[in-house]
């Protein structure tokens, strides 16, 4: 337990019983209750290696004491999941999924809810576009480059909510990347941009649908992370300076701010927040120029 954790609960066993209030013993506790998830299991759709977001949040739920299970698209990306998966002891579960296959989701929660039994946090950060369409301008933009993007980097979130929730019979707290693209428009990001203004909209309608079974569903908007899929947008090096150069905390932010977040809207201390889009970006997203 942490200091705060410590004091809070000696200040509460000092005084009379009668003296506190359900809202005063949540607050007491808070930083206790908050930052723990023991008791929780999860599963990470979207580690690439070890500088992806995805990974980044689960290192901090899996501190936290939430068992995880995690996926992998293709054999290319199945050794570094592996590897990295292997780091959480030897009984971490690994399975294939390519989120465009419903056959492929309902076999993953089929393994994982077998595994576990419930499950209570899920992560998607999952997102593709083809090469072509973040080169060119957005009016290029062909039909199947538009509908591979919303399929999976949007309906996917859709279609893995609705296998997760059958098992989050205790509630749950369902996690999607987003980027400020989805809203402002960011050169090079073109077909990307609509299709995260697409899983924000998702994110919102399965908060209402889910909502009364105790799931929670939000967004973090990172602010940019040199991660796999941020090397494929062209000129993203110039996106890391500007950022950097016009954020109100003149910086970028940290993988493990990113986690930190995650972690936080996993927990206890976000048990009121769904539907949200949480911004991670140093301040970038309040600026007008």
């Amino acid at each position: 337990m942490d200091k705060a954790g410590s004091k809070n609960i000696s200040i509460a066993q000092s005084l009379p019983a009668g003296d506190l209030s359900p809202i005063d013993l949540a607050v007491l506790n808070y930083p206790m209750q908050s930052m723990s998830l023991n008791g929780k299991t999860g599963i990470v759709f979207g580690v690439a290696n070890k500088r992806s977001i995805a990974w980044a949040i689960a290192q901090a739920w899996h501190k936290a004491g939430a068992p995880l299970a995690f996926t992998y698209q293709g054999e290319r990306l199945k050794e570094n999941v592996e590897e990295l998966a292997s780091t959480f002891g030897p009984g971490t579960l690994i399975l294939p999924c390519d989120v465009s296959k419903d056959d492929e989701i309902a076999s993953v929660f089929k393994t994982v809810g077998e595994k576990f039994g419930k499950l209570h946090l899920l992560l998607h950060s999952v997102a593709f576009a083809p090469k072509e369409a973040l080169e060119s301008d957005f009016l290029s933009t062909s039909r199947e480059a538009f509908r591979v993007a919303h399929d999976v980097s949007a309906y996917s979130l859709v279609a893995l909510a609705r296998g997760a929730a059958s098992w989050m019979t205790e509630g749950g707290s369902i996690v999607a990347m987003t980027y400020y693209g989805a809203e402002k428009v960011m050169p090079h990001y073109n077909v990307m941009g609509v299709a995260k203004a697409s899983l924000e909209a998702c994110t919102r309608y399965l908060a209402y649908d889910l909502g009364p079974k105790k799931i929670r569903v939000n967004c973090i908007s990172a602010g940019p992370v040199n991660t796999l899929a941020a090397r494929g947008i062209a000129g993203f090096t110039e996106i890391l300076k500007h950022y950097e150069a016009h954020s109100p905390l003149k910086r970028n932010v940290l993988p493990e701010e990113l986690g930190a977040t995650g972690l936080f809207l996993a927990g206890d201390g976000a048990a009121a927040i769904t539907g949200q889009v949480i911004y991670v970006d140093c301040g970038y997203q309040i600026m007008g120029m």
